[in-house]
């Protein structure tokens, strides 16, 4: 999987507060999901797949 994300499209979560809180954005692409910190962007993603991806949402939803 490649970590080049020139021009994916970025998500903040939600619960991500607007005075540059820590927080995370994801880019999901057709076989993985890029994840990188909001507040260094220079900063390579790392990628995880859908599935994987899938699985931690759960977890940490408590589903």
């Amino acid at each position: 999987m490649s970590s080049d994300t020139t021009g994916f499209t970025w998500f903040k979560s939600s619960h991500s507060g607007s005075e540059g809180d820590d927080c995370v954005e994801v880019a999901i692409a057709e076989q993985a999901v890029h994840v990188r910190d909001s507040k260094d962007v220079s900063r390579p993603a790392f990628v995880v797949s859908r599935e994987g991806w899938g699985r931690f949402v759960g977890f940490a939803s408590g589903s």
